[in-house]
C-alpha cells in the first residue's frame, strides 16, 4: 500500500432506550432512537464533501441504519462486516449497571481490576473482541478504496485507537467515543497517524 489516505472511523448515532438508566449493550441489536437519527443525518451533512468508495458496517442495525444514511450523501456501497460487531457482554446483555452491581458484585470488581482479560460469563473480554475485530480492520487498512468510512461501535472504536496508538487496552476507557463521533486515521505507506478523536456535530 503506497500513498496517503484516510480512514474515517466512525461510531453509529444514539439508540433506543439510552436515556434511561446506563445498560450493557453490547451485541444486543438496538436501532437508532429519532435522535440517533438526526445525529446520523447530520453526520451525513457534515462529510457529504468526503466522496467516500466504501462504507463499512458491522451487522448490527444501530451500525447499519447508520451507514445507510450516511451512504446518502455519495454513491459509496455499503459493505457488512460482522467481525465489527460490538463486544459481547455475555450473561450482562441488557442489564442496567446498578443490577449488575446488585446481582454480581464480585464479578463487577474483578472485571473493574482486569477489564483488558476478564471475560463476562458467556462473552467476550476486550482482548478477545479485539483478537476478532482487528484483523478485519487490517483487511479493510488493506483495500485499494480511498477514502472509506468505518461505522462500529464505542467498544471497537476505543480498540482499533488503543491498537493504532500504542496504548494498553486497559486503558480503553481514557478515550471517549460519543454517538455519531468521527474519528480520522491517516495512512502514509502503512504507518498510521491519529489525526482526530471523537469529533461530534452539532
Amino acid at each position: 500500500m503506497a500513498g496517503s489516505r484516510l480512514i474515517y472511523l466512525l461510531r453509529h448515532g444514539r439508540i433506543q432506550n439510552s436515556g434511561e438508566q446506563r445498560r450493557y449493550i453490547g451485541q444486543l441489536d438496538v436501532p437508532l432512537d429519532p435522535e440517533g437519527i438526526r445525529q446520523a443525518e447530520r453526520l451525513r451533512e457534515r462529510l457529504a464533501p468526503v466522496e467516500f468508495q466504501k462504507i463499512f458496517c458491522s451487522d448490527l442495525e444501530r451500525s447499519r441504519e447508520t451507514a445507510r444514511i450516511l451512504a446518502g450523501a455519495n454513491a459509496g456501497e455499503v459493505v457488512v462486516c460482522p467481525e465489527l460487531r460490538e463486544i459481547h457482554l455475555g450473561e450482562w446483555e441488557g442489564m442496567s449497571f446498578a443490577e449488575v452491581v446488585r446481582r454480581f458484585p464480585e464479578k463487577f470488581e474483578a472485571r473493574g481490576r482486569d477489564i483488558a482479560y476478564y471475560r463476562i460469563a458467556g462473552g467476550e473480554s476486550c482482548a478477545d473482541c479485539a483478537q476478532r475485530m482487528l484483523p478485519a480492520y487490517q483487511k479493510i487498512v488493506a483495500e485499494k478504496a480511498d477514502p472509506v468510512a468505518i461505522v462500529g461501535h464505542a467498544g471497537v472504536n476505543r480498540l482499533i485507537l488503543c491498537h493504532l496508538l500504542g496504548m494498553p487496552i486497559a486503558n480503553l476507557f481514557r478515550i471517549v467515543q460519543d454517538f455519531a463521533c468521527v474519528n480520522v486515521i491517516q495512512y502514509n505507506g502503512v504507518n498510521p497517524q491519529v489525526r482526530l478523536i471523537n469529533a461530534v456535530a452539532v
